[in-house]
């Protein structure tokens, strides 16, 4: 049995890479070589701006945003920018649930406790998945927001209107700045004020840099001033903190890899162990103290990574 479980274990995992590097294969190489915006592309094989404005807005998110309990999924889901299909996602949930159910069965048993875990760690795999590609997302939108900055403030400084300035970055900038600025650029041509367009694009991305520029051209919009000059001075501080964190990544990626080395090493040395000799933790599996000292254990592994975090992440 315990032979059994761990090939079960190995399994997994090598489907669980597997899928990851056709993941990167297939789309992030794609996409690394993809210039042009997913508004644009659009534009070219549908006519007509309303039309190619509703596609982008079926595909982000869930259409029940009205519910309150799916009003911060629906959030989450249209941060990450992914072209999700609702029943899609559905089934692609519960194949995880399933499959994780057939690995869990082979330890615990067919029954409740592993229906319950299999479903408890599809939903929290699920859950990380999106805030991984949420926060890809928004740290690329983060690299390219003082380059966008910079084109409003150009075409503010020739003569254009805000709003064609913000047409500007998105006919010349790539995803996933360009399509969320041509999005709003829709909400504005299409009737919507452009304090409420702006403030719908915060909501849509989620970076916190972002709430400036919605914040100056509030103001701008209400009591006059010149923005382009509040916008440049705007896009030298984006720039200036995004130095900072990296400084500071610099220096934290030594603690950040001691974390990691610390927190992995107990299972893998277990896990080695185990293959190399399967009868080593025979003798003391069942022994008394063997439950109080893996407790003692995990608390130790979850009290050491949280210190440890906090001192490696922190604002500023």
């Amino acid at each position: 049995m315990n032979e059994l479980w761990m090939v079960t274990v190995l399994v997994f995992a090598a489907a669980l890479f597997g899928v990851e590097a056709i993941y990167w294969l297939r789309f992030e190489t794609r996409h690394a070589h993809k210039s042009i915006n997913r508004r644009l592309a659009l534009s070219e094989g549908i006519s007509g701006s309303t039309e190619v404005f509703n596609t982008l807005r079926r595909e982000r998110g869930l259409v029940d945003v009205g519910i309150p309990a799916l009003r911060r999924l629906n959030e989450l889901l249209t941060q990450t920018g992914l072209r999700l299909d609702r029943n899609v996602l559905l089934l692609s949930m519960f194949g995880l649930a399933a499959t994780l159910f057939m690995a869990f069965s082979l330890i615990f048993g067919y029954g409740a406790i592993s229906f319950v875990a299999a479903l408890s760690l599809a939903l929290l795999l699920s859950y990380l998945f999106l805030k991984i590609v949420r926060e890809r997302r928004i740290a690329r939108f983060a690299d390219q927001l003082p380059d966008a900055i910079d084109i409003i403030v150009r075409g503010i400084r020739v003569g254009y209107p805000v709003a064609v300035a913000l047409d500007l970055v998105a006919r010349e900038m790539p995803d996933p700045i360009g399509t969320e600025f041509g999005m709003t650029a829709d909400e504005i041509a299409f009737g919507q004020h452009i304090n409420t367009a702006v403030e719908n694009l915060s909501r849509r991305v989620g970076q916190e840099d972002l709430q400036f520029l919605v914040v100056a051209i509030n103001v701008q919009s209400q009591t006059g001033g010149n923005l382009a000059d509040i916008l440049t001075r705007l896009a030298r501080l984006i720039r200036s903190r995004a130095k900072i964190h990296l400084k500071i990544r610099a220096l934290s990626a030594e603690g950040r890899m001691s974390a990691k080395f610390l927190s992995l090493m107990p299972f893998i040395l277990f896990g080695v162990i185990n293959l190399v000799s399967p009868a080593y933790f025979a003798e003391v599996r069942h022994h008394p103290a063997i439950e109080p000292a893996l407790l003692y254990a995990a608390v130790s592994l979850i009290i050491g990574n949280i210190i440890m975090y906090r001192l490696v992440n922190f604002k500023f």
